[in-house]
């Protein structure tokens, strides 16, 4: 069994904040993966499905950002699962927009969620770092997180959404690499040409010189003839 936890703050007023992007992963992966219908527990809302032949939890703390890992430490302890089995949907401000990547452990860098979570359940579970960009001062960081995203990013937030909703099911098989092309496929697709390709001009055919006009051998009487017949 999986734990999934998406990371954001309740309610309506943060719904489209770019702080709550880990919540919206979560509720994209439900609804595409027909999981059951949220229900209140473990101070969150919570989901069970399949992803594959993997059970899987989906966990929306609501107890707050800054609070997030006495949600987390609840339903680990609940379904008896290790740290090993979680797996953490986190914005990330020093990943561009559009940008995915996944961390096995390691430290919280300043994101108040996973620093809650640290201090509930340790620093071993998996990270899915979702890319918001930055704002580029400090001291700007909290507004940038707690603002809405703007219209402009509807599209690449969308690809990358279903693109981590296709590969839920690699991830939660525990094949990072798999995850990985299935959101490469939805936020960068190959594109297909249109357009026929330039010979190679070593290998073409020289194109072959026009026939000259043939000489003219009528005499003057005959074009005279012929120009009014």
């Amino acid at each position: 069994m999986q734990i999934f936890v998406g990371l954001g703050n309740p309610g309506p007023k943060y719904a489209n904040n770019r702080h709550n992007i880990g919540f919206m992963a979560l509720d994209r992966i439900a609804a595409d993966h027909g999981f059951a219908p949220w229900r209140s527990k473990f101070q969150g809302k919570l989901s069970e499905g399949r992803l594959g032949s993997e059970k899987v939890i989906l966990l929306k703390p609501e107890t707050f950002m800054n609070l997030s890992g006495q949600s987390v430490g609840e339903a680990l302890r609940f379904y008896k699962a290790s740290v090993e089995d979680l797996t953490v949907f986190h914005d990330e401000l020093d990943l561009a927009p559009g940008k995915c990547r996944v961390k096995q452990g390691g430290g919280h860098a300043g994101h108040n969620g996973l620093r809650s979570v640290h201090q509930h359940v340790g620093e071993a579970y998996a990270r899915v770092r979702i890319g918001i960009g930055h704002p580029g001062r400090k001291e700007a960081v909290a507004g940038y997180v707690l603002h809405d995203f703007p219209k402009s990013d509807e599209d690449w937030i969308d690809n990358l959404l279903r693109g981590m909703s296709d590969g839920a099911p690699d991830l939660a098989a525990g094949d990072k690499g798999r995850f990985m092309n299935a959101v490469a496929l939805r936020v960068a697709p190959p594109r297909s040409s249109t357009t026929a390709p330039k010979p190679d001009k070593a290998t073409a055919k020289p194109k072959e010189p026009e026939a000259a006009p043939a000489e003219d051998t009528r005499s003057p009487l005959q074009k005279l003839k012929d120009k009014f017949s």
